[in-house]
């Protein structure tokens, strides 16, 4: 089955959440960009998230998402919209190190404790809405958790978890985003709590063959929850050839007769799915105003 989210509510209204399985989209990003387990890890669960904060967007709204810390694996960007369409790349893909003390990839170590997170949502109106927050942990998960109750001030819990095999290639991967609507009572918020704090680590859930309903499931066992919504998610970028000579022609006669004669022709790649695009002389001669 392709990858999916479910968006849902619970406690009648009280609770919004998202869950998905992104083991697919998440094996796509990684292999694009020859990602170490490490840097696998944070790829994936930056993109896993993104897909869900895309599903809370509406038509053709779109958002970026950016987690810049001070580790070796420099800067995560990824892009999603309201049609569960992401793509994302990683500054430093080769990075990888021992596990840490809790028997995990050591993400807190490759992203670094000191940066930003932020997220800029294209909404189709004048100006775009931009929100930034410290890292708190460079763990992503509760990185983004600091990120809704800080600049969109809607407290939530987030989880993201990717499962490395052997051969880099990915096992696992999904996540839940669980978030207290306005009137959420006490008990409601202390219930979800406590089944936070239970909940296994997401990539084992979706290794064991856990779908996004059983994982709301556990958060929502015994309670009246319903699904308003399932989308598939998967990895697509918006680049080609034509934008590339788009690119190029901007630059200007002089700058294209200097990729002719020093270079013979010209190569451009694209950050987010590593596509190249090669343009010959005479392609470039065209470009020319």
């Amino acid at each position: 089955m392709s990858d999916y989210l479910i968006k849902a509510t619970a406690f009648d209204g009280q609770v919004r959440a998202y869950a998905i399985e992104s083991t697919d989209l998440v094996n796509e990003a990684c292999e694009r960009h020859d990602t170490w387990p490490t840097a696998s890890a944070a790829l994936g669960r930056t993109i896993t998230i993104t897909a869900m904060m895309g599903a809370m967007l509406k038509g053709e709204d779109k958002l970026t998402v950016k987690v810049e810390g001070d580790g070796p694996i420099g800067a995560i960007v990824a892009d999603g919209n309201s049609k569960g369409e992401v793509r994302g790349y990683i500054k430093n893909p080769h990075v990888d190190f021992d596990s840490n003390t809790h028997g995990k990839l050591d993400v807190r170590r490759a992203v670094g404790t000191n940066g930003s997170v932020s997220v800029v949502k294209d909404l189709g109106l004048k100006n775009n809405f931009t929100g930034q927050v410290p890292i708190v942990s460079g763990e992503i998960s509760e990185d983004f958790t600091y990120y809704f109750v800080t600049s969109e001030q809607i407290p939530s819990a987030v989880g993201a978890g990717v499962l490395v095999d052997t051969d880099y290639s990915i096992l696992a991967a999904g996540g839940f985003i669980i978030q207290m609507m306005p009137g959420a009572t006490d008990e409601t918020i202390s219930l979800i709590e406590e089944r936070i704090g239970q909940v296994p680590a997401i990539s084992t859930l979706i290794q064991e063959g856990k779908s996004p309903e059983d994982i709301l499931e556990i958060f929502f066992e015994g309670q009246n929850w319903h699904i308003i919504d399932r989308q598939e998610t998967t990895f697509k970028c918006f680049c080609s050839k034509e934008r590339t000579e788009d690119a190029i022609a901007s630059l200007g006669n002089e700058e294209i007769d200097e990729m002719i004669n020093e270079d013979g022709g010209a190569e451009a790649t694209c950050h987010f799915c590593n596509q190249v695009y090669t343009l010959t002389v005479e392609e470039l001669e065209r470009l020319k105003s």
